[in-house]
Parts: structure tokens; C-alpha cells; sequence
């Protein structure tokens, strides 16, 4: 059930971000709901593997250059979907933002209400 509401955020999202950004399409609802799968699967396997790859020069642009992996997994993402277009990898790093930040809302969204604390 969680993983299905991770997709559902990842969607909700990601059409959000194509509806504000003009440099990001989605086509359709089915591009959306595959190109949402897709983009939790390249970022569970190949963002980690481009962070490693990439470990170099991160630490010396002090994290800086996580924005452009975060944008190549964003824009590898859409080359995998027929349907989800992004012009540029600039384009591909803003929509890699505004996603993540509009995923970190709604997943705290769904913590809002509840009362997981310890009473230490």
C-alpha cells in the first residue's frame, strides 16, 4: 500500500511539474503513470550509480553537481517514455526540483493528522 501512494505522490507530481514547467510535456495520463513508475526506477538504480560514478566531482563543487544528476535521471527518465518530453537537461534539472518539492509536500501531506512521536 505505501509503495502504491509513493507512485500515486511520484504521478501527482509529475504532472504538476509538466503543467508549470513549459520545457517538460506529458503527452497522455498513461505517459504519466509509466513515466512516474519509470522515474522511481532510475532513481533506485541508476541515480545511485551516477552519484557513485560522479562522487568526484561532487566534492569539489561541495554537492553542487547532484543538481545535474538528479536532472541526467530526470531526463533519462523521459527518454525511456514515449509521451514525456524534456527539451533540455536544464529543463530536466528544474523539473527534477519543482518534483522533488512538490513530492516532499504531498508525502507531508499524508503525515499531517497522525502522532507518531514518543512521549519520552
Amino acid at each position: 500500500m505505501r509503495l502504491l501512494l509513493r507512485w500515486l505522490v511520484i504521478a501527482i507530481s509529475l504532472g504538476i511539474t509538466a503543467y508549470l514547467l513549459p520545457g517538460i510535456g506529458i503527452r497522455d495520463w498513461q505517459a504519466l503513470i509509466v513515466g512516474s513508475a519509470v522515474l522511481g526506477l532510475v532513481n533506485a538504480i541508476a541515480k545511485p550509480v551516477l552519484t557513485v560514478l560522479t562522487f568526484p566531482i561532487t566534492v569539489l563543487t561541495l554537492g553542487l553537481f547532484l543538481f545535474v544528476v538528479n536532472g541526467l535521471s530526470f531526463a533519462l527518465a523521459a527518454w525511456f517514455v514515449p509521451g514525456f518530453e524534456v527539451l533540455n537537461l536544464g529543463w530536466a534539472m528544474l523539473g527534477a526540483i519543482v518534483v522533488s518539492i512538490i513530492s516532499w509536500f504531498l508525502s507531508g501531506l499524508d503525515d499531517v493528522g497522525s502522532d507518531d512521536r514518543d512521549d519520552r
